[in-house]
């Protein structure tokens, strides 16, 4: 599988992202700078976790307008994988390349733990070779409530598009393990093709043993399994 991770100013978890994807896929992902135009051939395309831009405005509206997006944008209308990450969630938010908006978490905090979320849909790219009911990775966000209106909301129950939620140890899905006050508990969601998703939790904060766990590495994989 062949990959490329977007570097924006202010991008902080690029490397983890590159790191990650060297570790499970034995290749070097390709780090593009946002002013490029064009991509390199790819499998996948990352929009990292971190601060583009600051977060000014809003976080990742400036990102959104990047010179890199429109092939990012390209990529994803041509079937290619697409995984926003954190920051990168709401990139693609921004862009609208996902539905919804991502709003400040409900205790106005910045959010820095390991979380446990359920796989509502396995029939994705991204998560068909997730082997348990629930993943245990980390969050690390200040704007990582997901919000919608309840139609849009509804559309994505419909269409199986709600791919992770926050959920107790047990899996049980309620206001306890909701972190941020995100909407329904979404802590993840992907586009009707299934090519683009979506997540504020860090996968790629949890592909080795020194990580604490390994449940990130999972989604890598399931990726590069997918394409295979």
């Amino acid at each position: 599988m062949k990959s490329a991770v977007i570097v924006f100013p202010g991008s902080n978890c690029d490397r983890d992202a590159q790191v990650a994807l060297r570790q499970i896929t034995g290749q070097e992902p390709a780090m593009v700078w946002h002013t490029e135009s064009d991509l390199p051939k790819v499998d996948l395309v990352v929009l990292p976790g971190g601060f583009s831009y600051g977060d000014y405005l809003r976080c990742g509206a400036m990102a959104s307008h990047s010179n890199v997006m429109k092939a990012v944008k390209d990529h994803a209308e041509q079937g290619g994988l697409l995984l926003g990450i954190c920051n990168g969630f709401q990139i693609l938010v921004e862009s609208h390349l996902l539905p919804g908006a991502m709003l400040t978490n409900k205790k106005l905090k910045f959010i820095s733990r390991n979380v446990h979320l359920k796989v509502e849909n396995r029939d994705t790219p991204f998560s068909k070779s997730i082997t348990g009911e629930t993943i245990r990775i980390p969050i690390a966000n200040h704007d990582g409530c997901y919000f919608a209106d309840d139609a849009t909301l509804d559309q994505l129950e419909q269409n199986g598009q709600v791919v992770f939620r926050y959920c107790d140890e047990t899996g049980a899905v309620n206001d306890n393990a909701n972190v941020n006050g995100s909407l329904r508990n979404i802590a993840g969601i992907c586009n009707d093709r299934k090519n683009v998703l979506g997540m504020m939790p860090h996968p790629e904060r949890a592909v080795d043993t020194y990580h604490g766990g390994t449940d990130g590495a999972e989604l890598f994989k399931s990726m590069v399994e997918a394409l295979a």
